[in-house]
């Protein structure tokens, strides 16, 4: 890569803080994002499935062995439980609406209210079970969320193992409730979908863990027919409530660019999270709401990692009718396995964990914590942008341009195989050569063109060098693009 010296010497006569120095302590995510542990009585087990954070400061916390507490007074000293409900079937889920508390159960949609007014639920009531269960313990049911039409959107885990009362249907499915409890099932081929959630915007998107069929774990959006890969449930696209046409057997052991273009239904991901560098058990999924106080990522997704104990960044834009983007890491370090995550009304991000059995990073099996914003901005890439010929990194400081100019980054593409393995590799790698490098007249973003980009690939970005004007490293140095389109140049 060649840079002309004219526009080399251009931009260090615009810069005024010269070459960039080494900091003597590198930043650490704790210098911005603090966590902040909540008490938890001894004998309480709070294997946190679900949370709801109430006007009224109130935090309800779901479990997987079927309770729902009441918690309050988290940002004091005195921290309260009281015990909401119990008796459910591994709730997976909270949302209010309209006075009642939703969740859903393994075996149908329920919905609790406390009538009486003393802080326990005294009526619950079945909206839709018209999903059957097998018997088997990994046909978990997620949600659920709410759509801008009123429906309700709930994800069906496939089984591990035996099925004790035969193959239940719609397993490896997501369905959408209406209002009415009509249960329609309008979404093939998930394998394990931990998250399920509805953007700002409206459309719905849920996460998926790699395994058979499911190369890479992935965010994707939930679109009314699609097939998403894996065969399992195949067999409920002739049954009369089904919305999605059977797509036939996928190809086993193709290139996932390659089955999209076989099989007009099969649905690539709005981002692939790359197997250990983003975690290996994507789960619960938060838009940033906050308007800013949060940070400097207001309409980013953050998505919770189960073993990594960690919460992941994605920045998604729309491309030719594709919503796609990059990943990013944010927050290592919590205590257990991040299932679930919620916005308290303080603007913290309330962090449910678990291990579930499975293990996962860090000291405890299970846990509530929450990640509260120290009001410093990070150095950071904040967004990575496709273009017709590369990408444009946009920066939440100004960089330093002499760093941003010159050749310290680094690129390589890949994609993964649909096959009946469990995973894949990342197959088919290239390394690609940026050829180009702008620093904007603002400093706050870096246009790379680059030579080589691939829809339906992986875009792994390495950017070491890169300082801001006050000789700050990037506090994450890598970002992962999944380009499935790659824009027009009148976009």
């Amino acid at each position: 890569m060649v840079i002309p010296f004219s526009l080399l010497f251009g931009l260090l006569l615009q810069t005024p803080e010269g070459p960039p120095s080494e900091k003597s302590e590198p930043p650490q995510e704790s210098d911005y994002y603090r966590i902040v542990d909540v008490p938890i009585p001894d004998d309480l087990v709070l294997e946190v499935g679900g949370l709801l954070s109430l006007p009224d400061r109130t935090v309800l916390a779901a479990t997987r062995r079927g309770e729902i507490y009441a918690i309050r007074g988290l940002e004091g000293e005195q921290v309260e439980f009281q015990l909401f409900a119990q008796g459910l079937q591994e709730p997976l889920g909270l949302l209010a609406h309209e006075g009642w508390i939703y969740t859903v159960q393994r075996g149908e949609l329920s919905r609790l209210r406390d009538e009486d007014e003393d802080g326990d639920a005294d009526l619950i009531e079945t909206v839709c079970d018209d999903w059957p269960i097998s018997g088997n313990y990994h046909e978990y049911a997620f949600g659920p969320r709410m759509d801008p039409e009123g429906n309700f959107w709930i994800t069906l885990n496939k089984p591990f193992g035996p099925e004790p009362f035969g193959r239940a249907p719609w397993r490896g499915w997501a369905a959408r409730i209406t209002p009415q409890g009509e249960f329609q099932p309008v979404c093939a081929g998930l394998r394990s979908p931990a998250g399920v959630e509805v953007s700002p915007w409206g459309d719905v998107f849920y996460t998926d863990n790699q395994g058979e069929w499911c190369g890479a774990s992935k965010l994707s959006l939930l679109r009314e027919g699609d097939f998403h890969g894996h065969p399992w449930g195949l067999d409920s696209c002739d049954l009369p409530e089904s919305r999605v046409l059977h797509p036939g057997m996928p190809p086993n052991g193709k290139l996932m660019p390659e089955v999209a273009a076989e099989m007009p239904s099969f649905r690539l991901p709005a981002v692939w999270f790359p197997y250990d560098k983003m975690g290996k058990s994507p789960a619960g999924i938060l838009w940033d709401t906050t308007e800013g106080r949060f940070g400097p990522f207001a309409g980013h997704a953050f998505v919770g990692d189960q073993h990594h104990a960690s919460v992941m960044r994605v920045f998604l834009e729309q491309v030719r009718g594709h919503w796609q983007g990059a990943c990013f890491p944010f927050r290592y370090g919590f205590q257990s396995g991040v299932l679930r995550m919620a916005w308290h009304q303080d603007h913290s991000m309330l962090v449910g964990m678990t291990n579930r059995g499975w293990g996962s990073r860090g000291t405890r099996t299970e846990g509530l914590q929450r990640l509260l914003w120290a009001e410093k901005v990070p150095f950071e890439i904040q967004r990575m942008e496709a273009l017709p010929s590369g990408f444009r990194l946009v920066f939440t400081k100004a960089v330093n341009v002499t760093s941003a100019a010159m050749p310290g980054y680094s690129m390589e593409s890949y994609t993964y195989k649909l096959h009946s393995d469990y995973g894949s590799p990342e197959v088919d790698r290239h390394e690609l050569e940026i050829s180009e490098i702008a620093v904007a007249g603002d400093r706050m973003s870096v246009t790379l063109k680059v030579k080589g980009l691939r829809e339906g690939y992986v875009h792994e970005l390495h950017a070491p060098a890169v300082r801001s004007a006050d000789n700050e490293p990037l506090l994450h140095k890598d970002a992962y693009y999944t380009l499935i389109k790659i824009p027009s140049s009148s976009e």
